[in-house]
């Protein structure tokens, strides 16, 4: 049973990875409709938080429906990385989580994410910033290290322990990756491995399949996966992986009339969240996922970014159930 703190989550739980401009509460809420055990907020900027940007701001909100939830921070100066907790303190999340391993060259400049791999000594001052100024669990998301050459990830993660850290979340490649190359799970299998450790250890990067899920789970031995980038506009991957686990079996994918409702459903919340205008213009980066693999779908996929009236997209899509729907039954 993987446990943060009182968090109970489940013998091999599956989170969802926050994600910059993708992990808001619409596309959270078709992620836990699908089995995501645990989920996080899009990064939010200490910084941003203190000088009270209404975008950070925004990103605090969380609810009841999406329990367990962390908010995930992000940052490279250790009073604001305390103010910010205690701000999180007061929205009812059920953990912090602190970003060191965002590769992104804007919050790596700013000495924030990845960037502070180069720095074990100032990783540890902060998250002890985060620990003494929040009575939530406080967990850590982080990458092997700066680049091939310090790969510290085994020190790195006996240290978070070490001052309080109550789970850590490994991305298999370093900063100078980027995302580029094979996830390297070896070394988070050695974190997992190393006898000092007892909190729970979560791997993430490249699993995209129930088989590789099952796969990595049993050779590396982690506690649970985080999955990202095969969750947008697939959130049935965490259903899949779950029901390939219990059983061997693999799940049919989702028919064109399941993909279009959970398609509708985070459009219809993008809206509501966002507005009219900002909601239907975030929402275009979604739809080429949701009809990902269907054929001659080109004209659809334009037809639905190129316009800003909510009752057109809705009619576009009603179009595309019907014709996907009757090819399959002719």
């Amino acid at each position: 049973m993987a446990k943060i703190g009182n968090i109970e989550l489940g013998d091999f739980p599956l989170l969802l990875a926050p994600m910059e401009d993708v992990s808001d509460p619409p596309f959270r809420a078709v992620c836990k409709d699908h089995g995501a055990d645990l989920m996080y907020t899009e990064f939010i900027s200490s910084e941003g938080l203190i000088r009270d940007a209404i975008k950070s701001r925004q990103k605090l909100e969380v609810f009841d429906y999406e329990k367990p939830i962390g908010i995930q921070i992000f940052g490279g100066d250790e009073d604001a990385m305390a103010m910010s907790a205690k701000i999180v303190d007061t929205t009812n999340p059920d953990l912090l989580d602190i970003n060191f391993g965002c590769p992104v060259k804007k919050v790596v400049c700013k000495g924030a994410g990845a960037a502070v791999l180069k720095d074990i000594d100032l990783m540890v001052r902060l998250t002890k910033a985060c620990i003494r100024s929040t009575s939530l669990p406080v967990t850590v998301k982080t990458r092997l290290g700066w680049d091939s050459d310090t790969q510290n990830i085994v020190e790195v993660a006996e240290r978070m322990q070490d001052i309080g850290v109550q789970a850590i979340s490994i991305h298999g490649r370093t900063r100078m990756q980027l995302y580029k190359g094979e996830a390297d799970w070896t070394l988070i299998a050695a974190v997992k491995n190393n006898p000092r450790m007892h909190i729970p250890v979560f791997g993430n990067g490249d699993i995209d399949t129930p088989q590789k899920a099952l796969e990595y789970k049993n050779r590396y031995g982690v506690d649970g996966i985080m999955i990202g980038r095969a969750a947008i506009g697939y959130p049935w991957i965490f259903r899949e992986i779950k029901h390939y686990m219990a059983t061997g079996e693999i799940l049919p994918p989702p028919d064109i009339t399941e993909r279009l409702h959970a398609c509708r459903k985070h459009l219809y919340g993008s809206v509501s969240w966002k507005g009219n205008k900002l909601g239907i213009l975030e929402m275009r980066r979604h739809y080429a996922s949701y009809l990902k693999g269907l054929s001659h779908v080109k004209e659809y996929r334009h037809r639905l970014v190129s316009t800003e009236d909510l009752s057109e997209i809705e009619a576009i899509l009603n179009e595309v159930e019907e014709h996907y729907t009757n090819m399959l039954t002719v």
